[in-house]
């Protein structure tokens, strides 16, 4: 598999370049989450990275590659959204 050298910006991982596993279509994943245990009877404590463009070209506007930015409220939560579902509570309000 292949892999590519990925920097990480803020929390613990700040600064260092890790070298990260490439999915089938060539990116990296969408979250990278380090498991740090806990020494004394806790459950572990896991940072999440997102996954963010590492910036653009000025002539032609390509993508320069990839970097991992903190995210401190952890990995976002998705909702599926079908076609054919009803909307959820949070969308469903009074309809006048």
């Amino acid at each position: 598999m292949k892999s590519q050298n990925t920097p990480f910006r803020g929390g613990p991982l700040d600064g260092r370049v890790l070298p990260i596993l490439l999915g089938p279509t060539g990116h990296p994943p969408k979250w990278y989450e380090v498991p740090v245990p806990a020494h004394d009877g806790r459950p572990p404590t896991v940072y999440a990275y997102r996954r963010e463009p590492a910036g653009y070209t000025k002539r032609l506007g390509l993508q320069r590659g990839w970097v991992y930015e903190y995210a401190p409220d952890g990995r976002e939560r998705r909702e599926l959204k079908w076609p054919w579902s009803k909307p959820g509570p949070r969308g469903s309000g009074p309809k006048e």
